[in-house]
């Protein structure tokens, strides 16, 4: 967001949304959260269970899991980048269209994941479609996280921006619980054989559910009071990255450092652990 768009946030000639348009954003918001952490936790736990069975067969079950735990790095190189595309393009387009894209990409490239042939099947065709499908939601991840939040601010009065940013992290707990639920009722309920040709790609395709939600509520929401306010008062920067960049590069700097930290660590325990304990210590995947 650049600086002369943050000082219309504040500033008094910012176009006053309806009394609960920012309820309704902010409700659109923590669904994209869902979403986003829905396919996230899914494709994380697909990767420790299932992945390196299906789409990375070698000799060595070592090398499949490493190969598969790749494309899972894959999804988090592609994330800065959709924060750039999706950043740059809601700062001079709007941000509602592009919340509306970066549900999409994320629901579709989790949706195709599901109907990926095997590795048996199709060959090296396999892995390399889940490699650009990994990328495709990384990038719609990388847009829809700061997306929404920047929306759900820009709509909320001054005293409540606090809070309605903190809704948007309810969607969080039911993006990791959903997959994780969908996943250990077919484990526990399929048998293996069963559960590695086709089960595991149900949670996958349920995914569409969740984003045709999503876009339901999202398409009637309105555009940013802010955005609509710059647009009047002003011409959008033609590189707004750039100027974020300048004007607070200290702050995304420790930002990254920050999440790093977080992100590394949430990794392992909640995605290697689940590798270690199934083929290292043969507990049970549920």
């Amino acid at each position: 967001m650049s600086s002369s768009l943050a000082s219309i946030i504040d500033s008094r000639s910012a176009i006053t949304p309806g009394r609960w348009a920012f309820a309704k954003v902010a409700l659109a918001s923590a669904i994209g959260t869902t979403v986003e952490y829905y396919d996230f936790t899914l494709y994380a736990t697909a990767t420790a269970l299932v992945f390196n069975r299906i789409f990375f067969l070698t000799k060595d079950p070592l090398v499949g899991s490493l190969a598969a735990f790749a494309t899972f790095f894959i999804g988090y190189c592609a994330r800065p980048l959709g924060g750039v595309i999706f950043g740059h393009f809601g700062d001079r387009v709007g941000r509602r269209n592009m919340l509306l894209i970066t549900v999409l990409i994320m629901g579709l490239g989790t949706f195709f994941i599901g109907l990926i042939p095997s590795y048996a099947t199709i060959g090296i065709w396999a892995p390399v479609l889940l490699i650009l499908l990994r990328l495709l939601q990384g990038i719609g991840i990388g847009g829809e996280y700061g997306g929404g939040m920047v929306m759900t601010v820009e709509h909320a009065p001054p005293h409540l921006r606090g809070l309605c940013s903190a809704l948007v992290h309810i969607g969080v707990p039911a993006g990791f619980l959903i997959p994780i639920a969908l996943l250990g009722a077919l484990s526990a309920t399929m048998p293996d054989a069963e559960f590695i040709s086709w089960g595991w790609r149900v949670p996958f395709l349920f995914s569409v559910v969740l984003v045709g939600l999503a876009l339901f509520i999202r398409f009637r929401i309105e555009e940013s009071p802010a955005f609509q306010s710059m647009t009047q008062h002003e011409k959008p920067s033609s590189v707004p990255v750039v100027e974020a960049i300048v004007r607070h590069g200290r702050s995304i700097v420790l930002g990254i450092g920050a999440k790093v930290a977080e992100s590394g660590l949430f990794n392992i325990y909640a995605v290697f652990a689940i590798t270690y304990a199934v083929t290292v210590l043969h507990l049970s995947k549920t």
